[in-house]
């Protein structure tokens, strides 16, 4: 067996590092997330969209977490299957719901934008298919494993669904660029700098910073959590065994 990176060998250090790691970040989620959105509902209205912009800070950073989360999902995939780590496999399972509830929100508030601006709640565009793929994904992912009751199978048949899932990534990401869409392009990475004033860009950032604190806090718990049931699990089969 390949020898797991350092990082990856020692539970007990991500333990003693996650144990404060967790409430910082969450607690930078929460100060981050006061000042985005006092700055994104303070700021005027869009001179074409009105208030509706406002729906921006709410949605574009849930579909970025959405898409990071399944990289991150896929990572972790990557080195359960190739380390047969404990920890690797565990945060691959832990952050599978995390991305199907951000993936989920990002869908809804979607389509509560597209709403008015579009004059539907749902077109079957390039952007919006892809992203519902992701959504279906993650839900096959924690349905995979939840169907099969050899963890270790599960988790060696669940990662090389999330592997085949990653080609959906760059399908979400030039899908604008690829075909006709409702969507817009970029416009924070745009050529030639943002193409978004500050009033608008300065709480978009601070928004998508805070859901990506919000994400690593609530990936640590969920590692944690893992962690201890497994060792929970692993101490009763010993009991019963002995």
């Amino acid at each position: 067996m390949i020898p797991a990176p350092a990082f990856l060998a020692n539970p007990e250090r991500f333990m003693a590092f996650s144990r404060w790691a967790a409430p910082m970040f969450g607690a930078l989620a929460a100060i981050l997330a006061v000042a985005g959105l006092y700055l994104g509902f303070t700021a005027p209205e869009d001179y074409q969209q009105g208030q509706t912009i406002r729906i921006m800070f709410i949605h574009v950073p849930a579909a970025q977490i959405a898409m990071f989360a399944y990289v991150c999902l896929g990572v972790a995939s990557f080195l359960a299957l190739v380390f047969r780590h404990t920890l690797a496999d565990a945060a691959a399972q832990a952050c599978a719901p995390l991305g199907a509830a951000f993936t989920f929100l990002a869908l809804v508030t979607g389509s509560l934008w597209g709403r008015p601006m579009w004059g539907t709640w749902w077109e079957w565009d390039a952007r919006m298919t892809s992203v519902l793929v992701l959504f279906l994904l993650y839900l096959a992912y924690m349905a995979l494993r939840a169907s099969l009751d050899d963890e270790a199978k599960a988790g060696r048949a669940a990662a090389i669904l999330a592997l085949v899932g990653v080609i959906n990534l760059p399908i979400i990401h030039y899908s604008v660029e690829w075909w006709n869409s409702l969507h817009q392009g970029s416009t924070i990475l745009a050529e030639g700098g943002p193409a978004m004033p500050a009033v608008f860009l300065t709480p978009l950032l601070l928004m998508s910073l805070a859901y990506l604190s919000a994400f690593g806090s609530l990936w640590l718990v969920r590692i944690r959590g893992e962690l201890w049931r497994r060792r929970a699990q692993a101490l009763e089969l010993k009991a019963a065994r002995a």
